[in-house]
């Protein structure tokens, strides 16, 4: 572990149930302090961790252990698997959210970010297109790390995949049910009725297509999207 990297442990962990470790998952705190949550990822009452916390100045803190299965996912889905904490590695960013004044996330945040995910990604082969937010394994209930976050800037660093500039898209506005069949393909829970799979749509503009949400689905969007599945392994 690197030197800039202190330790705070949290009690909130347990055993892996299985494996391998190959997802990485990024929050925001959605509390008024980087102090608030500290306390309360190493709160025993609180049942709630991550791997690692990153204040907005870049301090990082390292809560448990890698092979440790921590607590930052709850309820989520991806790619066939409901237990994502014990296949993820989970990184919670200082910042205050939606609900307390979401801003952006600073370059020293970002950096730190990039240089631990770097190392993260290394030591357990993860691949970039299991980089997700917290948004993308619980669509119906999170929003995190959001709009703002800068995935792009993570993509051009090695860590996580983004649609480039200038990707193809289809001459027609894509059918909902077939776009929602081609999320489903990328791994996200898109569920069995319309409240589900417009949250699912949203989770993908915010980490894919931020400018677009808000909007109808259109041919941004599917182009993205074919982009993404067009860098899927043929075994993924």
């Amino acid at each position: 572990m690197a030197a800039s990297i202190l330790s705070h442990p949290s009690p909130n962990f347990g055993e892996r149930l299985h494996g391998p470790v190959d997802l990485l998952v990024i929050h925001y705190t959605g509390m008024w302090t980087g102090e608030d949550a500290l306390c309360r990822l190493c709160d025993p009452d609180a049942r709630v961790s991550a791997h690692y916390l990153i204040e907005e100045n870049g301090t990082t803190h390292a809560l448990v252990a890698e092979d440790k299965r921590a607590w930052h996912a709850g309820v989520s889905f991806w790619a066939g698997e409901t237990d994502v904490n014990s296949r993820s590695i989970g990184i919670e960013l200082v910042n205050k959210g939606h609900d307390l004044g979401y801003h952006d996330f600073p370059d020293a945040q970002m950096e730190a970010l990039i240089d631990l995910a770097q190392g993260v990604i290394a030591r357990h082969r993860i691949p970039a297109y299991r980089v997700l937010a917290h948004s993308d394994v619980a669509p119906t209930r999170k929003v995190d790390p959001g709009e703002k976050f800068d995935w792009q800037r993570l993509a051009l660093a090695g860590v996580g995949l983004y649609p480039p500039e200038g990707v193809p898209k289809p001459p027609e506005k894509p059918d909902r049910a077939r776009f929602l069949e081609k999320l489903a393909r990328y791994g996200y829970g898109i569920g069995s009725d319309a409240e589900a799979g417009a949250a699912a749509i949203e989770a993908f503009r915010r980490h894919y297509h931020a400018h677009a949400l808000g909007n109808p689905l259109g041919i941004g969007d599917a182009g993205r999207l074919d982009w993404l599945i067009a860098h899927l392994p043929p075994d993924a």
